[in-house]
């Protein structure tokens, strides 16, 4: 079983929302063990395990928000050669930022030596670009868009990572 975690920051609940729905498709892919893990409250020893992470955040002024930020730069364990992926929330949709907090999380992925993927436009409907994008609450096509990222990351998990858990990457230490 692959183990994922969703590391999310959230001040009105529809970041914890988007959350909540990855975890529900990540779990429809089947052989995936989903844990949600505010930035609050980081397990150690889960993110060690889990082969696959996300991180959600509210937008803030076109970029993610600042908790999440001092999460991924603080990160308790390396994130070498997971997969992970974005996806972020905004209050205003006219507003744009969405891409911009997600390419800013991304960022983040490929500076610590993450794999980055989202299916993006080939991967069946609905296109999930970066990663799942959501105005205010999802709902509808949004909260499709957050369970087909849920999936996508559990699949390519399963298919990069097969059953084997710990697998320590070249010059990893113990």
């Amino acid at each position: 079983m692959i183990k994922m975690s969703i590391i999310y920051h959230s001040e009105t609940g529809n970041t914890k929302r988007m959350a909540e729905l990855i975890k529900e498709g990540a779990l429809q892919a089947g052989g995936v063990e989903v844990h949600l893990m505010p930035v609050e409250t980081l397990d150690r020893q889960t993110l060690e395990e889990s082969r696959v992470i996300l991180f959600g955040s509210p937008t803030y002024y076109g970029t993610m928000s600042w908790q999440m930020k001092r999460c991924m730069d603080t990160l308790p364990v390396k994130v070498e050669g997971k997969l992970g992926a974005p996806f972020a929330s905004a209050a205003w949709p006219g507003g744009g930022g969405y891409e911009l907090a997600e390419m800013a999380l991304i960022q983040g992925m490929l500076i610590r030596g993450m794999l980055v993927y989202s299916g993006g436009v080939v991967t069946g409907r609905p296109p999930t670009h970066f990663g799942a994008v959501s105005h205010r609450a999802p709902a509808g096509f949004d909260a499709d868009r957050c369970r087909k990222l849920g999936m996508n990351l559990a699949r390519k998990g399963k298919e990069l990572f097969g059953q084997q858990q710990n697998v320590r990457t070249p010059g990893e230490r113990s």
